[in-house]
């Protein structure tokens, strides 16, 4: 799986806040990943509950490398 096809006409969705670090999730090939996004590095800026993937990208770049772009499970139906 490449950044592009994570981030290509994707969208990613606020879980949950715990110490100073956002987790979001994305879904991609029907499985739902989760990655952090440390408050220190967007002081000053507006986090919102869904945000173009695309925007995201130097997080989830940091997260593949980081090894913290985890698999949380499979999308539901609905």
């Amino acid at each position: 799986m490449t950044i592009s096809q994570i981030v290509k006409h994707n969208t990613a969705v606020f879980s949950y806040y715990r110490n100073n670090v956002v987790f979001y999730e994305i879904v991609v090939n029907n499985k739902v990943y989760m990655f952090p996004i440390s408050l220190e590095d967007v002081a000053g800026c507006s986090l919102f509950r869904e945000v173009k993937a695309i925007t995201l990208m130097r997080w989830i770049r940091k997260a593949l490398e980081d090894q913290t772009f985890v698999l949380v499970g499979n999308k539901k139906e609905q």
